[in-house]
């Protein structure tokens, strides 16, 4: 008889069973294509009643199913903040945004502009170190296993391997991570050109959790055990991990972590300030997202449905 395999991480991504999930993505789909067929045939009545010579429509006749566009972006004439713009132009993320608009990188119908909050429109002529930038249209969203040896940058100087390396080819349009990981680090990561998302999922008021695999070089302790679950106290203050679990109770090296502070290499500071080596250290969960099905070095693009709950994650959910 069979050994029924074990998920080591099922305590922090609790499983529905196959029948509800199914009968969810079920109602979500339908529950989607209603709101976008009613959403295009709204668009399409208007644009006919603003046409010259504009008549009703005659009853009985059908309107034509609408062309299906996955994750457009309507895009707007109306005024936002310049580092929004920035950021959905998909440059950078909007905090990163923000720091460009301070440094006098960005100039706006000819001037320089140092207030993140000014306003503009897609009428502005907006400019970041010379470069016109635009607002992106087309939304993408990218999940990769990070191996490991690939820095998380869109550049780099001494000519290092970047993430952008891997996936640079999937897409025309301009992405950049959400967040993240170091040389060392593999696991998740998500890319995208919706600076929108990308503030969310890593501003701290929003808690979003992240999974990480650690190997340690020795078994974790159980006195140092029970002290990073009180709290340990790093050289930028007191860090806190949400939940610490053994991975496989009978490797004690192997160690689970959720936690949802975006502080620098906060999983490797609290063991080694423990006394550990960390050996191996692995993203499996972000914002609800795993790495289920891609191998490490591969990527694919998100489902609606992902996006749809992205958008709706936050909060510790």
């Amino acid at each position: 008889m069979k050994k029924k395999p074990t998920d080591n991480f099922s305590k922090f991504a609790p499983r529905k069973s196959n029948a509800a999930i199914k009968e969810q993505f079920k109602q979500e789909k339908r529950k989607f294509k209603k709101e976008r067929e009613e959403y295009f045939d709204k668009k399409k009545a208007e644009e006919r009643s603003q046409r010259p010579g504009a008549r009703s429509k005659v009853p009985g006749t059908t309107t034509p199913p609408p062309i299906q566009i996955v994750h457009n972006r309507p895009v707007s004439d109306g005024q936002m903040p310049l580092n929004k713009f920035i950021a959905h132009s998909g440059v950078a993320a909007r905090r990163e945004a923000a720091e460009f608009v301070k440094k006098g990188l960005v100039k706006v119908n000819g001037s320089i502009i140092t207030e993140p909050g000014h306003k503009v429109s897609i009428k502005d002529d907006i400019r970041v170190n010379g470069k016109k930038v635009f607002l992106a249209k087309n939304l993408v969203y990218i999940l990769l296993n990070k191996p490991k040896d690939y820095i998380t940058t869109t550049d780099d100087p001494q000519g290092r391997k970047t993430v952008l390396d891997i996936i640079g080819k999937a897409t025309t349009e301009r992405v950049y991570p959400v967040g993240r990981l170091d040389r060392n680090t593999s696991g998740v990561l998500l890319f995208t050109n919706d600076g929108e998302l990308a503030q969310k999922l890593t501003h701290p008021s929003n808690q979003i959790k992240k999974v990480y695999h650690v190997t340690l070089n020795k078994p974790l302790e159980k006195i140092d055990f029970d002290r990073i679950l009180k709290g340990i106290v790093l050289e930028d203050g007191l860090a806190n991990v949400d939940v610490l679990a053994y991975a496989d109770m009978k490797d004690k090296t192997q160690i689970g972590v959720e936690i949802h502070s975006g502080r620098n290499r906060i999983v490797r500071r609290i063991f080694e300030a423990l006394g550990y080596d960390v050996r191996g250290l692995d993203r499996v969960i972000f914002a609800g997202l795993t790495k289920k099905n891609i191998e490490r070095g591969k990527f694919r693009f998100l489902s609606e449905k992902e996006v749809r709950d992205l958008k709706h994650f936050g909060k510790g959910k």
